[in-house]
């Protein structure tokens, strides 16, 4: 015959388990006080982390570049040197390439602006009839001032003056990271493993090294390719459409790509605000904003795909939250850095928790007409199948399993004496 549980094990139970409750809210209330202070702190120290980052990740990219030139017998000091030259060389084409174009575009602005006047004239009526439908909405909630917005005049050489020292600093402390990274960075790998008290930690750090190495590298190169691919047929669909200054667009389109859906959004904006300054006609208007969507479409669904391949595939929504939290806090370098920190978050996170795959007893059988990810999830449906059919048919089973998840650990009462025992 059991013995009944006695009241006093009973409330020793209950404030147990409100003991953990307590626990865990206060855990989770340091974890969010936590992630409040880290973006405190990262938009606060945008001047120095941005552009470290930004070092760090181009530094990562330019990797292999620096390992040959180490191979072939050039000190670290020298060939770090090399890179920052590199880096440089390929900032100063592009100027180039934008130089003598925008320029051309700027000495046009009074013309394009006279011309975009004109098509907002057209929205006239409609911005007569909403101007109609405020002073009525005034009228009824009983006030006779219309919504006035004043815009005060600045100048704009003031701003750049006051926004140069910034923008030189951050040049500065860039430069000179990427410079110091490539240089020293076998020295802070070894720094960091010797830090390492076990082997077992040991190996996941180099392995994290490793891969994230291999993965931002590969990204950056592969999507540097693709991005010189898109500046190209940018450029000859403009030249071929007869649309100004064909190589400003595609250098625009191939520099915008790195940043995925914000930049392709400007890139559309802008060819958008141009045709409506330089054409009448809407199908003129549109045609350059239909070229560049088709091409990006293609590198988007059949490019990117197969030279990045299905490893470096990341999930849309998570790719769109990392531009937008980086954007946020760090402005245009942070969506430069957005996707490469996502890659590294991700290797990271793979070695230090490394999830346990969902394998079936009876794996589904892959037809030709089902991707991975099909497969994954046929998989993963079958393993919660099997899972339920064993619960059914050995109820105990079921049943003690759940106990032992609701059940108090040991040693967890009031007194720390296992309330069982």
């Amino acid at each position: 015959m059991p013995m009944p549980v006695p009241k006093a094990v009973s409330a020793d139970m209950s404030q147990s388990q409100f003991e953990r409750i307590l626990g865990n809210a206060a855990r989770l209330a340091l974890i969010g006080i936590g992630f409040v202070v880290l973006l405190v702190s990262l938009q606060a120290g945008q001047v120095f982390l941005a552009p470290v980052m930004l070092a760090v990740v181009v530094g990562l990219m330019f990797g292999p570049v620096a390992d040959r030139l180490e191979g072939w017998g050039v000190p670290p000091a020298l060939s770090a040197g090399v890179v920052v030259l590199l880096l440089l060389s390929v900032i100063a084409g592009f100027a180039v390439i934008f130089a003598v174009p925008l320029s051309d575009w700027i000495a046009r602005a009074p013309v394009i602006w006279e011309k975009l006047q004109q098509q907002i004239a057209n929205l006239k009526e409609p911005l007569e009839s909403l101007s109609s439908f405020q002073e009525q909405f005034s009228s009824v909630l009983g006030s006779d001032s219309a919504v006035s917005v004043t815009v005060e005049d600045g100048s704009a050489m003031t701003g750049m003056a006051m926004l140069a020292p910034a923008i030189l600093a951050q040049v500065a402390i860039f430069l000179a990271s990427l410079y110091f990274f490539v240089a020293t960075r076998d020295h802070i790998r070894v720094s960091i493993l010797s830090m390492c008290v076990t082997r077992r930690m040991r190996w996941r750090t180099a392995h994290i090294f490793r891969e994230v190495e291999h993965k931002v590298s590969r990204f950056l190169l592969s999507v540097t390719m693709i991005n010189l691919c898109v500046g190209t047929a940018v450029t000859l669909a403009m030249w071929a459409i007869g649309m100004p200054s064909p190589l400003l667009w595609g250098a625009m389109a191939a520099v915008l790509n790195y940043i995925p859906y914000v930049g392709q959004a400007v890139m559309i904006t802008v060819l958008l605000m141009v045709g409506l300054g330089t054409e009448t006609e809407l199908f003129r208007i549109l045609l350059p904003v239909i070229c560049y969507a088709s091409i990006n479409f293609v590198e988007g669904q059949i490019f990117t795909p197969q030279f990045i391949g299905k490893t470096l595939t990341l999930n849309p929504f998570v790719i769109f939250l990392s531009i937008t939290f980086w954007i946020w806090a760090w402005g245009p370098v942070g969506g430069l850095v957005a996707v490469p920190m996502l890659l590294i978050a991700q290797s990271v996170i793979a070695h230090v928790l490394p999830g346990k795959p969902v394998k079936p007893k009876r794996p589904v059988y892959r037809t030709r007409q089902m991707s991975d990810r099909d497969e994954l999830l046929a998989n993963a449906a079958q393993a919660v199948r099997e899972q339920r059919l064993e619960e059914e048919a050995e109820p105990d089973k079921g049943q003690k399993r759940k106990e032992e998840r609701l059940s108090p650990p040991a040693g967890t009462a009031p007194d720390g004496v296992d309330p069982a025992g």
